[in-house]
């Protein structure tokens, strides 16, 4: 059986890019590669084994064409409401609160915030499917 591991996004500046996912998720470098033309830098906190590699190409200075492919990155918190006004308070700008249902039934209650390269990022209060 397979095992998901990472995924990856390209980001404009390392440091920017850690200090979001750190002070947001509180995802933490556990590993960094530097090549000579890019650098990968590993993050995960200790709620998951799942980790989100960043990829940093050495002299580039254009923010990378996200596309009409890409989705979204999720996170599952408790307290939903204290996370969406930690994030607020932090400067984040994260969207309005959704309470997402299908047929009169809660599927999910979320919220999205950006980080500094502009993927979206899915910040879902912990129950049901996801819990």
């Amino acid at each position: 059986m397979a095992r998901l591991i990472h995924t990856m996004i390209r980001v404009l500046d390392e440091e920017r890019s850690v200090a979001f996912y750190d002070r947001a998720f509180g995802l933490k470098p556990v590993d960094r590669l530097d090549f000579e033309t890019f650098t990968l830098i590993y993050l995960a906190n200790d709620a998951t084994g799942f980790e989100l590699e960043l990829t940093v190409n050495k002299g580039r200075t254009e923010a990378y064409a996200l596309g009409d492919g890409y989705g979204h990155l999720a996170f599952v918190v408790k307290d939903l409401d204290a996370e969406h006004a930690r994030l607020a308070a932090a400067g984040y700008g994260p969207r309005k609160l959704v309470d997402f249902q299908n047929a009169g039934v809660r599927v999910a209650r979320f919220f999205f915030v950006a980080d500094p390269d502009g993927y979206q990022i899915e910040v879902i209060e912990e129950g049901g499917r996801f819990g």
